[in-house]
């Protein structure tokens, strides 16, 4: 069944391609000469704005990480949690290495210096190098560790080896890590159930075009962002009981969103 308004839809479409065909070329020029206030913040502000040009409002919970760097770990729902988070948190994310050959959304995610990671173990290592320099030079990065996007309704097992990561030392202190869960829970005020949430939960072999067409084509879209208490792999000993804890932590943050019950969560984010 179809819902949303065509003409909407094409505004929106045009407001965002000529949005980010002005900004694109500064983020490039920024990156060829190492303007790194530029290139770090610019997409912030991109992002931002691309929520307000798609009508997705964001509403926080919790308190997001102040210490850098941190490494934000969160559920994959859709190509809009890009957006959402991008538009809170500095930093670079992490993707698997087949978006880097996609048109054009490919070169975006490299202009925000994107670490594309292979599944090929010869090559894993190789990312993983990767993202140790960029945390020790301060970047955030944002993983999703699920290794690929949910139905919205929960949260798939986090994959431990992604959190190799955690294992390095920054001034002889472990890095920051910090779960997150995103949930679309609105539309036009409207609270979301498991059957619409695939408008904006992009999973399985649904095609991209058709999806992201009927997604800008509806109105306003709440997604709740809910910032969990930052821990380190010291407290928990391992990266394997790291990743089952952030894993715990999103699960619960994703269904209480959901469900509309966030007064179920416990004492959430206090800044690190």
């Amino acid at each position: 069944m179809w819902i949303g308004s065509p003409l909407r839809g094409a505004l929106r479409l045009l407001t965002y391609f000529l949005f980010t065909l002005i900004l694109l070329p500064v983020q490039l020029i920024a990156l060829l000469f190492n303007i790194v206030p530029v290139y770090r913040w610019l997409p912030v502000y991109y992002h931002w704005a691309v929520c307000l040009i798609l009508g997705i409002r964001v509403r926080v919970h919790g308190k997001q990480s102040t210490v850098t760097p941190t490494l934000f770990v969160c559920n994959h729902v859709s190509y809009l949690d890009i957006e959402v988070l991008g538009g809170m948190v500095p930093g670079s994310f992490v993707a698997k290495a087949e978006v880097a050959a996609w048109p054009f959304f490919g070169w975006l995610a490299k202009a925000q210096r994107t670490i594309f990671v292979e599944r090929v173990s010869g090559s894993a290592s190789k990312s993983r190098d990767e993202m140790l320099k960029r945390l020790d030079t301060g970047d955030n990065l944002m993983l999703f560790p699920e290794g690929t996007s949910s139905d919205g309704t929960r949260v798939l097992p986090f994959r431990s080896a992604l959190f190799a990561v955690a294992q390095l030392r920054r001034d002889d202190r472990p890095i920051v890590v910090q779960p997150v869960a995103v949930a679309y829970t609105r539309l036009d005020g409207i609270p979301l159930g498991r059957y619409w949430r695939p408008l904006f939960a992009w999973f399985g072999d649904l095609d991209l075009v058709p999806h992201l067409w009927q997604m800008v084509c509806l109105g306003e879209t709440e997604a709740l962002v809910t910032y969990f208490e930052p821990v380190d792999i010291d407290r928990l000993g391992d990266r394997k009981k790291l990743a089952e804890y952030c894993h715990r932590q999103v699960s619960m943050g994703v269904q209480a969103a959901n469900s509309g019950r966030l007064e179920l969560l416990p004492a959430l984010a206090k800044a690190a």
